[in-house]
């Protein structure tokens, strides 16, 4: 009986697969891809990989700047579908595409001006003295091309957010893949200088990201254009850009928590890599593999994230509130023993992962040891992340805020500071004693569910 409560029907997985599947496709060719163009930039040299992944890692805070700002109105716009309202749709649409516009603003005048700075912060003197100024260098030259990517970066989420939340998870998929397979061809091609071009490093990889990001959005923008009849709500989406002003003070309600949320857990996310970076720079290189590699096998658990927000978004728009609870219940389970499964077979592969790497043995030793840590905490995290969306998908937002946000910078950052700035603890010790507070985060986070404060239809039945 109890195990019922927490297995579904073949029905049920038939349709959580339709929506996990397509997203985890494209997630684990995204990040194998990615992994691959890590392994290509680190042939070049240990600082030259230092300097990709510190950018990257500033970039991420934009990114996820992105997602937050979109998922406040997102949250309407998988609930408007559920309830058939194409009208609300496109007002999201307009919302979102005001909102990517004001993030990449602010962002591309921050990384002008401030670019530099940001980069500094993460260089620090280590066992195997390596290059900072050559390191720097190489960031900045990474940096001016890569920001050329965040344009059309904005506009396809904007695209395939709505595409997603409103059932069309292939196409997003599809385009991704291309992309993916446009990147790893033209990192090739222009990081080592084959088929007559020249040997560009690092910034021959941030163009070839940048022509993978175009074709991306391009792909993604005219499918949704040409194919009204499967996007109906398309259809007058720009003949005005004016939203009722009762709809823009929800969304707003929602947004900035998660806006907020999404930078503020971005910038600590950093603000960790850099408390580990006072170690030396062969930590940066260390943890740069290691996530890389960890984000490959995280896609089972955030593709699930997804999936939870879409399934349950679309119960709560349509007035299914006890169906909704239930099928929650099951989708964060299947979430945790998935994450099980995958976690032992990361932790198996984690001290050989890292050889395939042109580096020094001290930062490959490290990545495998920092791999084995996250490999062990991935339940805890994959079952963090289900509560997360299920709190987020019945517009809970400032809830989220306080759970993801203000935890990482009230518990796991300062933590972080005190460890490595007045003891000498080993930067592998570190990270176990940081990521443990996740399973503090864990019990909240079931509480919080449990509590059922989230089952909200916010869009009124249809």
């Amino acid at each position: 009986m109890i195990l019922k409560k927490f297995v579904g029907s073949r029905a049920f997985y038939s349709k959580m697969f339709a929506v996990l599947l397509p997203v985890l496709i494209q997630n684990v060719i995204t990040n194998f891809v990615s992994l691959l163009d890590n392994v290509m930039v680190g042939q070049v040299g240990t600082e030259p990989m230092s300097g990709v992944a510190i950018v990257n890692q500033l970039l991420f805070v934009f990114n996820l700047c992105i997602f937050g700002g979109l998922a406040g109105a997102g949250i309407f716009t998988a609930q408007f579908y559920g309830k058939s309202d194409r009208q609300g749709i496109r007002h999201t649409i307009r919302i979102k595409l005001c909102i990517a516009a004001a993030s990449l603003a602010l962002f591309l005048t921050l990384f002008l001006t401030e670019g530099e700075e940001l980069i500094s912060l993460f260089l620090h003197e280590g066992q195997e003295r390596l290059d900072l100024a050559a390191t720097l260098g190489y960031g900045l030259d990474y940096l001016h091309v890569m920001l050329i990517q965040t344009v059309p970066f904005a506009l396809c989420q904007v695209y395939a957010s709505t595409l997603r939340q409103t059932g069309e998870t292939v196409l997003p998929m599809k385009a991704g893949i291309l992309a993916v397979f446009v990147n790893l061809i033209f990192n090739y091609i222009l990081i080592f200088g084959k088929l007559g071009a020249p040997a560009l490093g690092v910034v021959g990889a941030a163009i070839a990201t940048v022509l993978a990001r175009f074709v991306e959005c391009a792909v993604v923008v005219l499918w949704t254009h040409r194919r009204r009849d499967r996007c109906p709500y398309i259809r007058g989406a720009y003949t005005t850009l004016r939203v009722p002003g009762a709809l823009v003070k929800q969304v707003a309600v929602l947004s900035l928590p998660l806006l907020l949320n999404e930078v503020l857990w971005s910038g600590g996310m950093a603000a960790l890599n850099q408390c580990y970076s006072v170690r030396g720079l062969e930590v940066v290189s260390a943890f740069n593999i290691s996530s890389t590699v960890s984000n490959l096998f995280f896609c089972a658990f955030l593709a699930m994230g997804d999936t939870v927000a879409i399934i349950v978004g679309h119960l709560l728009g349509a007035g299914e509130l006890e169906r909704a609870v239930d099928e929650d219940r099951k989708l964060i389970a299947f979430s945790v023993v998935l994450s099980m499964a995958v976690g032992a077979l990361m932790a198996v592969l984690a001290p050989m992962i890292p050889r395939i790497y042109n580096t020094t043995d001290l930062v490959k030793t490290l990545a495998g040891e920092l791999l084995i840590v996250s490999a062990v905490m991935m339940p805890v995290n994959a079952f963090t992340n289900a509560c997360y969306f299920t709190l987020r998908s019945g517009g809970k937002t400032v809830i989220t805020f306080l759970f993801d946000c203000v935890f990482l910078w009230v518990l796991n950052i300062p933590l972080a500071f005190t460890l490595s700035h007045y003891t000498s603890v080993p930067v592998v010790q570190m990270f176990w004693m940081v990521e443990g507070l996740n399973l503090l985060k864990a019990g909240l986070g079931l509480w919080l569910v449990v509590s059922k404060k989230w089952v909200n239809n916010l869009v009124g039945r249809a």
